[in-house]
């Protein structure tokens, strides 16, 4: 009998182009994220041959976000974070804010909205974590002291975005885009349902959650059934961000990210996150395939200045920001090369905001490209960003030292 195949259609060709992309690039020495984004937009409706179904791709990829959230969530140690509270904190609002106000001004400059540049800086303000997260371990570098620092700013930029992607429907109107809502809405009552909203959400979960959720993990854990233990954490990660959004109204990330902030406080956190690892990363590959099918590949060649000052934005500016205030933060040389060079690219999280921003009508189409390609410029040049971070720390500090020892 004859039946609808788009789904698996998508799945399989979607996977396989981008598995191949990816053994291409990192033949090359490229990040295998640069390959799925380039998969996808051999799959998308802008290039010849296979067109995925774009109705069931960003369906999926909506999968691949709440399972990262979810491990933004578990990876989340509040006490990892206030151990570099004096650099994390400061910087990373520090970043974003700069980066932000560069890019209104920019986006000034060529015509758009003060609106429209606000959603545009703020996806060009946020680190790839998947990016940064596997330079370090690629470096070893993940339990240095440079390396947690960097991690704890890129939990800040990312507690700030999913803060940003609760706002951004609230203020929607105010700054010229498209909201659901008929007529004129008062803002305060509006803030205050929906904060009392997420107020109750939280309540709920750090009440109720804390103690349910690792009982209920410890209890099928003790079952000793793989599959039962996988399907659990499955379950509260899908469970609580669809239960958050229907019954609440908050997005499907803040309650991904809260739910995996439960489950990685308990014991059986860290088996949590390694069981559902390969299907988060499944699922974020075809993320960003989805992303991929989004980038018309003539637009990089038809606006290849937007496009390059857009990446001087994300390389220069967010790197710049970077290295300077960690040095005025006094985090030493090291750690503001390394925080430089990590932060020197975007990805899923700027995704995230600049597809919120599309359909709040407060991104243009342009705008929207711009990041996208921006993201796959700036992550493509993240390994050679590193290398001159590396060779600034031999000519900064390696032979800066002997001079010092000499003048004692």
């Amino acid at each position: 009998m004859p039946h609808d195949t788009g789904l698996m259609a998508t799945v399989a060709v979607g996977l396989t182009a981008a598995f191949a992309a990816a053994l291409i690039v990192m033949r090359i020495g490229l990040p295998p994220i640069v390959g799925y984004l380039l998969a996808g937009m051999a799959i998308g409706p802008f290039t010849p041959g296979f067109v995925a179904d774009a109705a069931l791709a960003p369906q999926l990829a909506e999968i691949g976000v709440i399972l990262l959230l979810f491990g933004v969530g578990i990876h989340f140690s509040p006490g990892d974070l206030l151990a570099v509270r004096g650099i994390a904190f400061p910087g990373a609002i520090g970043q974003i804010t700069l980066t932000t106000l560069v890019g209104i001004g920019v986006a000034r400059l060529w015509g758009w909205t003060t609106g429209e540049g606000l959603v545009f800086g703020l996806a060009l303000a946020v680190a790839s974590t998947v990016v940064l997260l596997r330079a370090l371990e690629a470096r070893e570098e993940v339990q240095t002291g440079a390396g947690r620092t960097a991690i704890g700013w890129l939990l800040v930029q990312d507690l700030a975005m999913v803060l940003v992607l609760v706002l951004l429907p609230i203020f929607a109107d105010q700054m010229g885009g498209f909201t659901a809502n008929e007529g004129d809405v008062d803002l305060l009552p509006t803030l205050a349902i929906t904060f009392g909203k997420i107020a109750a959400f939280a309540l709920l979960m750090l009440v109720v959650g804390a103690r349910f959720i690792p009982w209920l993990l410890r209890q099928v854990r003790g079952m000793e059934s793989r599959e039962l233990f996988v399907l659990a954490v499955l379950a509260t990660a899908l469970g609580i961000a669809y239960g958050g959004a229907e019954v609440f109204g908050i997005s499907f990330a803040l309650g991904a990210f809260v739910a995996g902030l439960v489950v990685g406080q308990s014991e059986t956190g860290h088996d949590a996150e390694m069981e559902i690892a390969p299907l988060r990363d499944a699922f974020l590959v075809l993320f960003f395939v989805s992303v991929g099918m989004l980038v018309d590949p003539a637009f990089l060649l038809d606006a290849p200045g937007r496009i390059a000052v857009t990446v001087a934005i994300i390389v220069l500016g967010n790197g710049l920001a970077a290295l300077a205030l960690v040095t005025l933060l006094g985090g030493g040389r090291p750690t503001a090369l390394l925080a430089a060079a990590g932060l020197a690219q975007i990805g899923e999280f700027s995704f995230i905001v600049a597809q919120v921003g599309r359909s709040l009508d407060l991104l243009p189409v342009e705008g929207y490209n711009l990041v996208l390609a921006g993201a796959i410029v700036s992550i493509t040049l993240n390994p050679l960003v590193f290398r001159a971070a590396d060779l600034l720390y031999a000519q900064w500090i390696v032979r800066a030292a002997p001079i010092r020892e000499g003048s004692r």
